[in-house]
């Protein structure tokens, strides 16, 4: 299917169950490889992402079971070990599994080919791979230098501490927080930048529950000590709060309440304050033993206001694709390093508002700045961004004549998201 043309909503309460979480998904495939043992992952989301990164442990050579139905996965772990010295692996588009397993791999004897997708080829790794050459990998490029393909592997650690840019990606600082039980040694990491620190605390928090303690003597240090392990287990993944947002963001819109099952305040998934944002704009939310309940504005229509998504900025697409429906304009800041995602989401976001006839500009220092409007029929660019296809779906719910170019793309992460438009919030 080339495009898909968002149906009118039926106005009637939303309560929707959404696959795993993405984030902690990769994480857990990660550290279950890294344990000793068997660990058994329920609530897993299969997605092409996961997929990729699912068949690189395989590719590696870790058993691994997979039981979609029951949405489950065993890996069995070395303690650190990969069963494979040599083995050629594709993370497709993937950051989490590009980043994550540069780094186990670069912190591994051995020498592993690592390829792409061509999105992925233009992402940001320079970063991680200068870190991890400081550490004792060597990398050669086999295209642009600083971008995949590589090959990677370590004969011998050089230091047993390192400086980390994250400007760029949160990613990079997870990464090697998650493989730094392979240095079996104190093991400091020194941080530069602090955006998207909510998913560097939920890796820390799943470090935590696999039974790893990361100190944090400075603000922008972290140490792991000499005996640290990850033990294997039974985790239940979360639901994915950042495919929940969508539908969360779907009720001021078409003014009915929205539930998504499961989804709690206590989640370890930063997103959840993008509930906040929408109670500061004039919804209230609350949480029923099932999930957390929004109800749109009692005055109808949404408020606008200053926001900062530095720690959230997945949402960037879902706030700008509903903030045309504000009584005021929204600028949304702390997004500048979103230019270097899936695609450049700042350009995606100016394209498909000027697409649908809602006025935006450039804010300052790399935001943005929405101003109130009607949207209009118009087809919307994805540039090959699951983010972009599922956030500007929402004003088609309520805007005949929107077109979404690509919708397969949604694939990456949450593949039945038009499917569960289609079945229960327009029919």
């Amino acid at each position: 299917m080339d495009t898909y043309e968002v149906k009118p909503a039926v106005h009637k309460a939303i309560s929707v169950q959404v696959p795993g979480s993405k984030s902690i998904t990769n994480r857990a495939l990660l550290i279950a490889a890294l344990a000793n043992g068997k660990s058994v992952l329920q609530g897993v989301l299969f997605s092409d992402d996961s997929r990729h990164f699912l068949q690189a442990l395989m590719d590696l050579g870790f058993p691994v079971t997979i039981d979609e139905k029951k949405a489950e996965v065993s890996i069995i772990g070395y303690g650190g070990a990969i069963p494979r010295a040599e083995a050629s692996i594709d993370v497709g588009s993937a950051g989490t599994a590009a980043r994550f397993l540069t780094a186990y791999l670069g912190l591994s004897k051995g020498r592993y080919y690592m390829d792409s997708s061509s999105q992925m080829k233009k992402r940001p790794m320079e970063e991680l791979l200068l870190a991890l050459e400081n550490l004792g990998a060597e990398v050669d490029f086999h295209e642009d230098h600083g971008h995949f393909p590589f090959t990677i592997g370590n004969k011998g650690f050089t230091c047993r501490e390192v400086a980390i840019d994250i400007d760029k990606s949160s990613q990079f600082l997870s990464a090697l927080l998650i493989s730094s039980v392979l240095f079996h040694e104190d093991f400091k990491i020194c941080v530069k930048g602090h955006h998207g620190m909510a998913y560097v605390e939920m890796t820390i928090s799943m470090m935590e529950q696999f039974g790893v303690t990361v100190e944090r003597p400075e603000k922008n240090e972290f140490v792991i000590r000499k005996d640290a392990c990850y033990t294997s287990r039974e985790y239940q993944i979360e639901p994915d709060v950042s495919a929940a947002s969508y539908f969360y963001a779907m009720g001021p819109v078409l003014g009915v309440p929205a539930k998504v099952l499961h989804v709690h305040w206590n989640s370890l998934q930063g997103d959840t304050a993008f509930l906040h944002v929408l109670e500061q704009m004039g919804c209230k939310a609350s949480e029923d033993g099932d999930g957390i309940l929004l109800l749109p504005p009692e005055k109808g229509q949404l408020s606008g206001g200053v926001f900062d998504l530095s720690t959230f900025s997945d949402q960037t697409l879902t706030l700008a694709a509903i903030a045309g429906f504000a009584s005021e304009p929204v600028t949304i800041t702390g997004i500048s390093h979103i230019r270097y995602q899936e695609c450049d989401r700042i350009q995606a976001i100016l394209v498909n508002l000027k697409n649908i006839g809602i006025t935006c500009e450039e804010a300052e220092e790399g935001g943005i700045r929405i101003y109130p409007g009607h949207p209009h029929a118009g087809r919307i660019q994805t540039f090959e961004d699951h983010r972009v296809a599922m956030s500007f779906a929402i004003p088609g719910l309520v805007t005949p004549g929107i077109l979404i170019e690509n919708p397969a793309c949604c694939r990456k992460t949450f593949e039945n998201y038009f499917e569960i438009l289609d079945e229960q919030i327009c029919s």
